[in-house]
C-alpha cells in the first residue's frame, strides 16, 4: 500500500483506535491486519482478547455464560481496550447490539465491513471456527434474522465499506482512502456515515 498516504493518516488520527464492525464473516480480523500495518499500529481480535480473559472458547462461554453473560465479559474487555490507543480492534459481530460498547467505541472511528448475504454464507460454511449463533437448521435464515436485528445498528458506523469479495488488502486500502474525509467531519452525528461502494472497482462516497 501507498505509505505516502497511511503516514499523513497516522499523524491524523492522532492514536485513535480504529474499530471494524460487521457480522461473522465479514473479514473483520483479515482486513484489519493489513490495516493496521500500513498505518503502524497493533491489530487486536476483541474475540481473542474476550477467549483470553475468561480462559475459555467463546463457544464454551455461551454454553456455560449464555449469550448475555458474554456479552457483558465482551463489555467489559471492549472498556479496557477503550483505555488504549493506536489499535486496529477486530471486533465480535454482537458488539454493536450494547449500547454502551458504542459508546468506546466512538472515542476512536467506527468501520462498518459489509459484506453481501451470500458472501458471507460462503465464508461461514468454509470457516471451521464454531460460532454459536449460527447453530440452526437453517443457516440462510438463521443469517436473515441476525442481519434485521444488526443492520441498522453497523448503519451507526462513521465509515461504511461494501464489499464484493475482493483482497483483504484492498479493503485495507479502501478505508484508508475514505478516512480523510472522516476525519474532516469530526464529530459527526450517528447517521453520517460515509458510504464507501467497490462495485468494478470504483469507490464513491456519499452522506447518508
Amino acid at each position: 500500500m501507498p505509505t505516502e498516504l497511511a503516514r499523513g493518516l497516522r499523524r491524523r488520527l492522532e492514536g485513535l483506535n480504529l474499530y471494524l464492525v460487521g457480522m461473522m464473516g465479514s473479514g473483520k480480523s483479515s482486513v484489519g491486519r493489513p490495516l493496521a500495518e500500513a498505518l503502524g499500529y497493533r491489530f487486536l481480535d476483541a474475540d481473542t482478547s474476550v477467549e483470553q480473559a475468561a480462559g475459555r472458547s467463546i463457544p464454551e462461554l455461551f454454553a456455560s455464560e449464555g449469550e448475555e453473560g458474554f456479552r457483558d465479559l465482551e463489555a467489559a474487555v471492549l472498556n479496557q481496550i477503550a483505555a488504549w490507543h493506536s489499535l486496529v480492534v477486530a471486533t465480535g459481530g454482537g458488539v454493536v447490539t450494547r449500547s454502551q460498547n458504542w459508546g468506546q467505541m466512538r472515542q476512536g472511528v467506527v468501520i462498518w465491513l459489509d459484506a453481501p448475504d451470500l458472501l458471507l454464507l460462503e465464508r461461514l460454511a468454509a470457516d471451521p471456527t464454531p460460532r454459536p449463533l449460527m447453530q440452526a437448521d437453517d443457516p440462510s435464515t438463521r443469517l436473515a434474522d441476525l442481519l434485521k436485528e444488526r443492520r441498522p445498528l453497523y448503519a451507526q458506523a462513521d465509515l461504511h465499506i461494501i464489499q464484493d469479495g475482493r483482497p483483504p488488502e484492498q479493503v485495507a486500502w479502501q478505508v484508508l482512502e475514505a478516512l480523510p474525509g472522516i476525519l474532516k467531519q469530526r464529530p459527526a452525528g450517528p447517521h453520517e456515515a460515509v458510504t464507501v461502494h467497490n462495485a468494478d472497482g470504483v469507490a464513491t462516497h456519499s452522506i447518508n
